[in-house]
């Protein structure tokens, strides 16, 4: 079956929990104040698209093409971007809560999260490099395995990434952020 081609369009406070979004592709399109929340949106592909201010809480993501998203102050909980499809998968947040979120296994190269709660958000196995966390909250966030080579979270807080179990070479940290790195060493560090 043939999707349909969908460009340049604007959806604005539409529920696709109502009426679902159709199967298609969506380029350069723009979703503000929609609901998404558990919506199926399975095999869709969006390019170049902006979604601004909308919940997508719960969304099923199987196989969805996200290439070059921007989200903007966006509720995405519990969200799995490991079931999406990974050729040229590309997104940018921004002031995004995105606890409880998988991206085991993910290619997050470049990936710039700004103000984002990524409270027990799991990144096993992703590919983190050149990432920039832009002061969010990593409070809870799995690292394991996790290559964060050139990452920056010199602004980020509340992780605890354990050095020998990560690739974190040549990643950038606060003074402040040193405490996350030796956490399991369970010693005080005073100021």
């Amino acid at each position: 079956m043939e999707k349909t081609f969908i460009e340049d369009k604007s959806y604005e406070k539409q529920d696709f929990t109502v009426s679902p979004l159709p199967l298609a592709e969506y380029e350069n399109c723009t979703f503000i104040n929609c609901n998404f929340s558990g919506a199926n949106l399975l095999e869709i592909h969006f390019t170049d698209c902006q979604f601004t201010s909308c919940n997508l809480s719960g969304a099923k993501l199987d196989h969805t093409a996200l290439k070059d998203i921007q989200f903007k102050d966006c509720k995405m909980l519990g969200l799995h971007f490991e079931n999406c499809n990974p050729f040229l998968f590309a997104i940018s947040l921004d002031n995004c809560t995105l606890n409880l979120s998988s991206f085991y296994r993910v290619k997050l190269k470049n990936t710039k999260f700004k103000d984002c709660a990524l409270l027990e958000v799991d990144f096993t196995e992703a590919d983190l490099s050149n990432a920039v966390f832009e002061n969010s909250d990593l409070a809870g966030a799995i690292f394991d395995n996790t290559i964060l080579e050139k990452a920056d979270l010199r602004s980020a807080f509340n992780y605890a990434i354990d050095p020998q179990q990560n690739r974190i070479k040549k990643a950038r940290f606060s003074m402040a952020g040193i405490a996350g790195l030796l956490y399991k060493y369970d010693i005080q560090i005073e100021h």
